[in-house]
């Protein structure tokens, strides 16, 4: 699969330890072989790859396979709009643009969610004159890609100072790279998300930075992002996608109890990908509610932006039209 920057940006508007236990017998005998492919994100991982990892997709019929890794969720969604992989993974307010611009996708669970532990923090040098958010406007910010959870959280905290969602520049820098353009001053503030724990971790670690403001203080206690299936997948796969969706929160429950288990097994999966395994030290865990639970908040908190700033027509999406649901297959 190929997708170039410029080709992702142009199609942005439409692409914009437990083992299985506790399901009846029969549904584990019943399950179809499923595949879902999917796109892995350097130096994290979701909890659906941790239920793998724990071996909780066994005995049920579903296989989850790696295909490569995505820069960003508009790129995620891209490639689920164009069936080289089976989910998305993005941002809250790109999934519902990509509904918007007429993917049938439905948000199968929320990847990560921000709270006081788990959050994106904009980070500068210690010397830096930004003090605040006021102090970026005219700044150069960092983020892994644009039209996607950083760019939005940009955008939303400086209409809260009442500066133009434009008055700062967004500059796409990949994850590993983050912390050489800031140290090298290429970039003015480097914002690290919330599923980026790792290299804000190291970050840290080395010292001379400092934190000017993070998601949470901008929006809140809410989900950062949804896993992404296509609503024909589910249809035609029922079954696979409740227990695809029921694994993977029991896994980020499981990640919240046995915090250091969790690391080590992020490690392992970082190594075998080829990556720094150290770094899973510093991961924060997934943010989640119990059960990966959803409320119609972390949908309609951006549906509301995103019609007040005219990206999205009024009364066209509401949180009961993007939520995945067990048992509604219907179409949109």
């Amino acid at each position: 699969m190929t997708i170039t920057r410029r080709s992702l940006l142009l199609r942005a508007p439409l692409a914009a330890g437990i083992v299985a236990i506790g399901l009846p017998s029969i549904a584990r005998s019943q399950a179809a072989s499923v595949k879902i492919r999917y796109l892995a994100s350097r130096g994290g991982i979701s909890p659906h790859e941790l239920a793998d990892a724990l071996g909780n997709f066994k005995g049920l019929g579903i296989e989850i396979e790696n295909v490569g890794y995505s820069s960003g969720g508009p790129e995620s969604l891209f490639a689920l709009a164009s069936g080289s992989v089976d989910l998305g993974s993005a941002a809250t307010p790109a999934v519902i643009n990509s509904i918007a611009g007429g993917n049938d996708f439905v948000a199968a669970y929320p990847s990560n969610g921000i709270n006081r532990q788990v959050k994106s923090v904009f980070y500068v040098l210690e010397d830096s004159p930004i003090k605040s958010i006021a102090g970026i406007a005219g700044k150069t910010i960092s983020v892994n890609t644009l039209g996607a959870h950083l760019d939005y959280t940009v955008r939303e905290a400086l209409h809260g100072v009442g500066l133009p969602p434009d008055a700062a520049k967004l500059v796409v820098v990949p994850g590993p790279q983050l912390e050489q353009t800031l140290r090298s001053r290429q970039v003015d503030v480097a914002g690290l998300g919330y599923w980026q724990a790792t290299f804000a971790g190291q970050l840290v670690s080395n010292g001379g930075v400092r934190g000017v403001f993070n998601d949470t203080d901008v929006l809140g206690e809410i989900a950062g992002g949804f896993v992404v299936l296509r609503r024909d997948f589910i249809a035609a796969n029922p079954d696979a996608a409740r227990n695809f969706v029921e694994q993977s929160a029991r896994a980020a429950d499981w990640s919240r109890q046995n915090p250091d288990e969790a690391r080590k097994l992020l490690a392992d999966v970082l190594n075998k990908r080829g990556e720094n395994g150290d770094l899973a030290r510093y991961w924060t865990g997934f943010g989640l509610r119990e059960k990966a639970a959803v409320t119609n908040r972390d949908v309609d908190f951006w549906v509301s932006i995103l019609e007040r700033d005219g990206r999205l027509p009024k009364g066209k999406l509401k949180a009961a039209d993007i939520l995945y649901r067990p048992g509604e297959t219907k179409t949109n």
